[in-house]
């Protein structure tokens, strides 16, 4: 698998609960941090994807994080 592909699925696996990209980074041992971002940003041009200023579940920090939107009903 990819780090996208990682992200994608850890991302996903945890919605609708967001996370920094630090904290996404840590989980997946994705290494150096900016990795991490440049995925993020990568999966935040996805409609199912939404990147924003909030907090983040894993650190409770306030900053960017990214979570996957959940479906609409009806």
């Amino acid at each position: 698998m990819t780090v996208l592909e990682d992200a994608e699925n850890y991302i996903s696996g945890t919605a609708p609960k967001a996370i920094c990209d630090d904290c996404l980074a840590l989980k997946l041992r994705i290494t150096p941090r900016q990795h991490a971002n440049q995925k993020s940003r990568e999966l935040a041009g996805r409609a199912q994807f939404d990147r924003r200023k909030g907090d983040c579940s894993v650190c409770g920090h306030t900053k960017l994080v990214i979570r996957r939107k959940q479906a609409k009903n009806g």
